[in-house]
């Protein structure tokens, strides 16, 4: 006889509140994406270049201080960083609104309070994406992170279209507020989770840092598969930030649809979202990791093109609605296997760093695509800019099936 019955994750301390803490959470999220998004684009008046450069500022830090944050999260237990995180992310986002009330909010301050919450964000990253393989045995990796995608497609279905309908009533400000009271909940829900962490490797010091950063840049880009993956991500992020800085700008004044109209289009994103979470499993079951990247990142080139072929009535703004739910289908697809790949293959002791590496160098793509793209975009039009993207993402797609990663796995660890 060998072992007992198969693991669940039902059986699994913790996760039930790791993923209501994801769902309450990443529900906000998309209510602020939007909320910001509008935000510079109607309240204060900027164009593209104005969008790419508050995303830029949200993703700074991970440019700045990614290694060292997946080093000091490696010398410290995982929960209290989640909790602390995201406390201060709901106290952070109080502040917009506050500004907006007595009119001190700017370009320039937006862009320095995301540069805070995406210096938070980093910490909390990377211990998240650490921590849930404390909870979760390798073989239910993938269904732990197609659950997790399947929360976050929901909320990407309902957070955009409740963003519309705030700003529509109240404003962009507002709106905000709900993504504040969404991270003080998720911290709280946290805090309960019942899990004896390891101790602390080492103190919480600056001694060592540069061995144990480039310890974790050495596993991933000497790694067999882990290297044409990060490398093939990093371009990824490129073209996402790039067409992510035209979007609302395109969909607001191209299309000139409202806020409403805006946000009910980026909920299909998130209906196409939650199906693709839906089959992830299946589909890697079949056809393995990396086939089921490749394939959704061919279906995002072809999403883009047709986001591109949008227009200004009806049956465009249907287009662009379209487009989206493409979109949200192939990220949704992809997601659980990307992660749970990542995760599967590094042992415990380096996987902060793993994930502060590929967080670290895929966020410093969208430090510099976004303003990028939103220069291109504002010099050549929003629609040219869509289908440099698409272009894009079809090197993306293309290059990655001609890499070894192509016949990745995760159940048989590669």
């Amino acid at each position: 006889m060998t072992g007992g019955p198969a693991p669940r994750l039902r059986d699994c301390p913790g996760f039930g509140r790791v993923w209501a803490a994801a769902t309450v959470s990443g529900f906000g999220s998309y209510v602020t994406t939007l909320a910001i998004q509008v935000l510079v684009v109607v309240t204060l008046h900027e164009g593209a270049a104005g969008v790419g450069l508050v995303s830029a500022a949200r993703w700074l830090p991970y440019l700045l201080f990614g290694l060292v944050g997946g080093v000091l999260i490696e010398r410290s237990r995982r929960r209290p960083v989640l909790v602390a995180t995201e406390l201060g992310l709901g106290l952070l986002l109080i502040a917009v609104p506050l500004l907006a009330l007595i009119h001190q909010l700017s370009l320039t301050v937006l862009m320095a309070l995301m540069a805070v919450f995406g210096l938070l964000s980093l910490l909390g990253d990377a211990a998240a994406q650490s921590f849930l393989p404390r909870l979760v045995p390798a073989q239910l990796l993938t269904e732990a992170n197609a659950r997790l995608g399947q929360s976050d497609a929901a909320a990407q279905t309902c957070g955009p279209a409740l963003a519309g309908v705030l700003v529509s009533l109240f404003s962009a400000p507002v709106a905000v507020l709900v993504d504040a009271a969404s991270y003080l909940v998720s911290g709280l829900l946290l805090l309960r989770i019942p899990v004896v962490e390891p101790p602390s490797r080492r103190a919480m010091s600056v001694r060592g840092i540069r061995t144990e950063a480039a310890e974790g840049l050495r596993w991933v880009y000497r790694h067999p598969t882990l290297r044409p993956l990060a490398l093939n991500t990093h371009g990824w992020f490129l073209c996402n930030a790039a067409v992510g800085a035209v979007v609302a700008p395109f969909a607001l004044r191209t299309l000139q649809l409202s806020a409403f109209g805006f946000g009910m289009a980026m909920a299909a994103a998130g209906v196409g979202g939650l199906v693709g979470a839906l089959v992830a499993t299946r589909l890697g079951v079949r056809f393995g990791a990396g086939r089921v990247i490749i394939s959704c990142r061919a279906l995002t080139a072809a999403a883009w093109a047709l986001a591109a072929l949008s227009g200004p009535h009806w049956s465009g703004w249907v287009v662009f609605g379209a487009a989206q739910l493409l979109v949200g289908l192939s990220m949704g697809a992809e997601n659980a296997h990307e992660l749970g790949y990542r995760q599967a293959v590094t042992p415990d002791a380096l996987q902060g760093r793993m994930n502060a590496t590929m967080r670290s160098v895929n966020r410093a793509m969208i430090v510099l695509g976004a303003p990028l793209g939103g220069l291109v975009g504002d010099a050549i039009g929003f629609r040219a800019m869509l289908w440099i993207a698409a272009a894009g993402f079809l090197v993306v797609s293309a290059t990655l099936a001609m890499s070894p990663f192509r016949n990745a796995r995760i159940d048989d660890g590669g």
